[in-house]
């Protein structure tokens, strides 16, 4: 039996302007810069530099006005590449004192993969070794792993580059490419990346040992059962502490090795707020340095102007040019009230946190961080959850006592044995200091944790506090261990 049910949704359809607002809502500004060029970069519409007074506008709309009646014709191609004449301004005055330079790092030279790629013409292959070269190349990751099962990478060939191979002719080329640098390229797993890292170097008592270990032993290795090899190898413990030195020499990421290399000095934070405190009064400034002023392209509004004015007598294709022209109008303009929308938000957004934090960012100090969930800060401005979200991703400060992600603001909260409420922060510091003071001989284990935190009055399940601790990214007490 057919049966019929009437079934209403509510759905949201958002703007290309409310889309545009929450992809730009993500970008740290260190990203900004780069965002709003490729928007320039699209859109002729889009011009970067500042409004002229109404006299000068008017002194360049008459001069425009002037070559347009000297022609006998005209066309958008006319107008595409004109940026001389603006209109239209976007200008964000939140800048800092010092903020003279306008620059943003940025990262140059050659990747990692184009640096494998370049050691292969130091090899005599054959064209087909080296197309198969470069396609497990193109399967490397950045840390310089080779993850993906040799038989997995003959399918592709056959089905993607109509090329049929063998996973014995792919190993073989495999083991050229692991003769690279860094050292390590090209392993399928941790265990074969140390091997080939110590394979290159001299060979030395301890070296020979790690090998040893690395080679029959690696799972006790791994999981610090350090006993179980020293009674396997007949060894002393100094013999092992020797051996273990020289494997946490090696490099367990290769192709980050490379990276750190060749951008280190690239890669830095570049803060999206500063704040100053000048006597008692938090100032707080929005960094635009490197932001662009936008205006609307003055040619392509003049233009649409004309053909207003003609619209009776136009052709298909003239009217096709008026579409043409006022989509790019609007999306110039849209994208314009997107980057203002963008500042005021992340303003509206840190001014809150500052508030509801203020006795932090007086002095800095940590145990006056108050418990801050995303809902708080939303019910301050107004905003919605998922927008304070966007907002604290990946945006940094700078104060007078170092920079902070937004996000290390916001933390749960619990209550010590007298009814106090305190932040997970402070409980998270104390965790930091009794592993950092610990004797690594024999570590803390999560229940010696909870004890701990228990005598100084904070009432912790043992779950929690391992919770806690991986949030820290600190390992377990076995594999924190050290001889």
């Amino acid at each position: 039996m057919l049966k019929q049910r009437l079934q209403q949704k509510l759905l949201q359809k958002l703007s290309p302007q409310q889309i545009q607002l929450i992809k730009l809502l993500e970008v740290p500004t260190m990203q900004l810069e780069q965002r709003i060029k490729k928007e320039i970069e699209e859109n002729p519409a889009l011009e970067e530099g500042a409004e002229l007074s109404e006299m000068e506008a008017g002194m360049e709309d008459q001069v425009e006005e002037n070559e347009i009646n000297d022609q006998d014709e005209f066309s958008i191609e006319d107008y595409l590449d004109d940026d001389d004449i603006p209109s239209y301004k976007l200008a964000s005055n939140n800048y800092s004192k010092d903020d003279e330079r306008k620059e943003i790092p940025f990262s140059g030279g050659t990747s990692f993969h184009e640096y494998l790629e370049s050691q292969l013409g130091l090899r005599i292959l054959t064209e087909r070794q080296q197309d198969l070269a470069l396609y497990i190349i193109g399967n490397i990751d950045d840390d310089g792993y080779l993850r993906r099962k040799l038989s997995a990478i003959v399918d592709d060939l056959a089905f993607t580059q109509g090329i049929t191979a063998k996973e014995e002719e792919l190993d073989e080329i495999l083991e050229i490419i692991q003769d690279f640098d860094p050292p390590g390229v090209g392993a399928t797993d941790l265990q074969e990346c140390l091997l080939l890292q110590i394979e290159r170097k001299i060979a030395t008592p301890e070296l020979l040992l790690a090998e040893k270990v690395l080679r029959h032993h690696f799972n006790e290795f791994t999981k610090k059962h350090y006993e179980k090899i020293i009674t396997k190898l007949k060894i002393t413990e100094e013999d092992l502490k020797a051996a273990i030195e020289e494997i946490l020499k090696l490099n367990p990421k290769p192709g980050n090795s490379f990276s750190d290399q060749q951008t280190k000095s690239f890669f830095q934070i570049i803060p999206d707020f500063t704040l100053e405190n000048n006597d008692g009064i938090l100032e707080l400034s929005l960094n635009s340095r490197n932001i662009p002023e936008l205006r609307v392209s003055r040619t392509y509004q003049n233009m649409l102007q004309d053909y207003a004015v003609n619209r009776k007598n136009q052709s298909k294709s003239q009217k096709e040019a008026v579409s043409f022209v006022k989509q790019k109008l609007d999306s110039a303009k849209w994208f314009i009230d997107a980057i203002k929308q963008r500042q005021n938000t992340l303003l509206l957004t840190m001014n809150a946190i500052i508030e509801y934090q203020r006795e932090y960012f007086e002095d800095g100090d940590e145990k006056k961080l108050k418990p801050m969930i995303l809902k708080d800060i939303a019910e301050k401005t107004n905003l919605d959850i998922s927008t304070i979200s966007r907002v604290a991703n990946s945006k940094y400060i700078q104060t007078d006592f170092g920079i902070f992600s937004l996000k290390s603001f916001f933390s749960e909260s619990m209550q010590t044995e007298n009814g106090e409420e305190v932040s997970t922060h402070e409980i998270k510091k104390i965790l930091q200091e009794c592993i950092n003071s610990e004797n690594k001989r024999k570590p803390l284990t999560d229940d010696r944790l909870t004890e701990i935190l228990k005598e100084k009055g904070y009432k912790i399940a043992r779950r929690t506090v391992a919770k806690y601790r991986e949030q820290l990214n600190i390992p377990v007490a076995r594999l924190r261990k050290e001889l």
